[in-house]
């Protein structure tokens, strides 16, 4: 399984002239079937869905309606287990504790691949591994 990160999702919502070709690689992306995601990354598209100063705002029903599409994957609850994890990750990478967590839903899904923008791609976490797939234009195929 492959892991998507928050950006990944919020390229899929995106109406920006500049962000055509992401916005289209990101909706093909989200068409797989072996994707997985977490609650934070669902809570954070919410967030910056709905933020005021976004230019293609969702209203709270639309943005409800749209996490609840995307519980049809694999998500990975907020756990204790999952925060002390992020937290030693944070601490061994040198991550935010944000990113961290991310990283750690990833691996606590089973998921070798994590599809973001924001931590590096090809950067391995030890054994979760970074794939932009807005770097090459093509999203990376499971490991």
């Amino acid at each position: 399984m492959r892991f998507v990160d928050t950006n990944v999702l919020l390229y899929a919502l995106s109406t920006a002239d500049d962000e055509k070709p992401k916005a289209a690689l990101a909706r093909e992306i989200l068409e797989a079937d072996d994707l997985a995601l977490s609650v934070q990354v669902l809570q954070e598209l919410y967030v910056q869905a709905t933020r005021r100063t976004r230019k293609d705002r969702l209203s709270h029903e639309q943005a409800a309606s749209l996490v609840e599409a995307l519980l049809r994957f694999p998500v990975q609850p907020i756990t204790i287990e999952l925060m002390r994890a992020a937290l030693a990750t944070a601490s061994r990478f040198g991550l935010s504790y944000w990113d961290a967590a991310v990283v750690e839903a990833a691996r606590s899904l089973g998921c070798a691949i994590l599809l973001s923008e924001d931590l590096g791609d090809g950067t391995d976490y030890a054994g979760v591994r970074v794939a932009n797939p807005f770097a090459s234009r093509a999203a990376p195929s499971p490991a």
